[in-house]
């Protein structure tokens, strides 16, 4: 199985001095508390893998997690964009009228290029929507057509293997783990846009859990 670990630190803030703007010092620098956005700073260790197929595997679906990773992101910003943009419709016939044209957008710019996604790159997306949406993509497709829409979309889905109603548990299973792992290490690097998981997981405390279990 997979091994590796993560560190997670911080920049090294010392005690405030008693101004009537609080101050830290950061490096030698005197910086405003208002200044200061702290992100937590990943140390990547090396991966390492107990045979050549393992480590197949995993280049396997980090290629194929980089390639769908964008979709699930536009995803989670149309997503936000709807209902901020719905809080502000009272009508319900223009409320409907925003919702299908936003439909029509999505389908007309992506359908094409999401047809071209393997079975296994269909899974992953799927996995990643809920990862950045909270809300399953048979939940999404429900809410912005119809419920029979949504069944018919997961049984047409489930000839291929893909379940619509897959979620994301880092937590408990392994490969979204790897998954993760992957997202975090190209984050680092700006391969891809950050876009935080709206989940409840802490990453570092999950390399921590499944290292251990190895």
């Amino acid at each position: 199985m997979l091994m590796f670990s993560v560190f997670m630190v911080y920049a090294q803030v010392e005690k405030p001095i008693d101004t009537a703007k609080t101050l830290y010092f950061i490096d030698g620098d005197t910086i405003p508390v208002s200044e200061i956005a702290l992100e937590p700073v990943y140390v990547f260790q090396p991966l390492r893998f107990k045979d050549r197929k393992e480590r197949v595997q995993y280049y396997i679906l980090k290629r194929k997690t980089i390639k769908v990773y964008p979709y699930a992101k536009l995803a989670a910003e149309r997503l936000v964009s709807l209902n901020e943009r719905l809080g502000q419709i009272e009508s319900k016939r223009k409320r409907k009228k925003y919702t299908k044209m936003l439909q029509q957008y999505m389908e007309e710019e992506f359908t094409e290029e999401l047809k071209k996604l393997t079975r296994t790159e269909g899974q992953i997306l799927v996995k990643l929507i809920h990862r950045q949406t909270g809300i399953t993509t048979f939940d999404l497709v429900k809410d912005l057509r119809s419920g029979w829409r949504a069944f018919w979309y997961n049984t047409t889905a489930s000839m291929f293997d893909i379940s619509l109603k897959e979620e994301y548990h880092p937590e408990s299973n392994h490969e979204d783990y790897l998954i993760e792992d992957i997202l975090q290490r190209a984050f680092a690097v700006n391969r891809i846009p950050r876009q935080p998981s709206v989940l409840d997981f802490d990453y570092a405390t999950l390399t921590n859990k499944w290292t251990n279990r190895q």
